[in-house]
């Protein structure tokens, strides 16, 4: 089986095509067994495409714990370059169905080689029933303490679930989002965004994925936080987002949440080893 490595500001995955669905039924298992970073390929998740009724394609992700994810930032960018750069889907814009929708990806060229990706991110959702929570009004400023420390929560959905605490980076660690990220808030987890405002236009962001532990970025993780620093009046509507693995442009238009930042290829190869 080919696949191909690919990395969006240090966040990796591992890409397969599947336009027959061959491998539906045992994704979850494979994402487990091939993002291993000791016994597999080593990666966040796993992006399968396939064919798309709706769009131009079809990117499903599972994360390297073998849940699915209705969407990933970083993920979708990767995507968007590889089925241009192999001819699958010959268009730019390009439209791609996801779990949170269908996204557009606006492709920066040089030579038909995709340098950045801009995504459109569609707009986020402040209703807790959407995120989900059984909390009875908006998670905004709202604090809750674990293990006797103090949490200020900022919660939305931006395609996945996020949560998004504003600090200066000395107060927490971001390895703390694992005792968040199942707070019985939230029904279905979420992720856990630690963030730094620098300035009205720009600020720092670690974030704890559900599903994948501590990542080096997340795409939508750096939108929520903007719009979280936004809805608080801390941020203007277009933000510099640094993170560990590299940098993200982030504006809040009303058409949606534009996420543009770089996207490459690591390597490619074959796996020969039984499933």
């Amino acid at each position: 089986m080919k696949f191909t490595k690919m990395q969006g500001n240090g966040n990796d995955f591992i890409l397969i095509e599947d336009f027959m669905n061959i491998y539906k039924s045992n994704q979850s298992y494979m994402a487990k067994k091939f993002c291993d970073r000791h016994f597999g390929i080593g990666a966040d998740g796993i992006l399968f495409v396939r064919n798309s009724t709706r769009a131009d394609i079809l990117m499903e992700v599972i994360n390297s714990d073998g849940s699915y994810a209705s969407m990933c930032g970083n993920g979708i960018r990767c995507f968007a370059k590889y089925i241009f750069e192999k001819k699958i889907v010959n268009k730019n814009p390009l439209k791609i169905e996801t779990g949170d929708g269908i996204k557009e990806a606006f492709l920066e060229l040089d030579h038909n080689k995709v340098i950045n990706i801009t995504i459109n991110m569609g707009n986020p959702s402040w209703d807790p029933k959407d995120i989900p929570s059984d909390s009875a009004e908006e998670i905004i400023d709202k604090s809750i303490f674990v293990n006797d420390k103090e949490y200020k929560i900022n919660s939305l959905l931006m395609g996945v679930p996020h949560t998004v605490i504003i600090n200066n980076f000395d107060q927490y660690e971001v390895t703390e989002g694992k005792q968040l990220e199942t707070l019985d808030i939230f029904k279905k987890g979420s992720n856990i965004n630690f963030c730094q405002v620098i300035n009205r236009n720009e600020i720092k962001v670690n974030t704890w994925e559900r599903g994948a532990g501590v990542t080096l970025a997340c795409g939508t993780g750096s939108c929520a936080s903007v719009l979280v620093c936004n809805k608080l009046g801390l941020t203007e509507k277009k933000v510099n987002v640094e993170l560990p693995g590299g940098k993200l442009n982030i504006e809040i238009t009303k058409h949606g949440v534009l996420m543009t930042g770089p996207a490459e290829v690591s390597f490619e190869g074959e796996w020969e080893s039984e499933l």
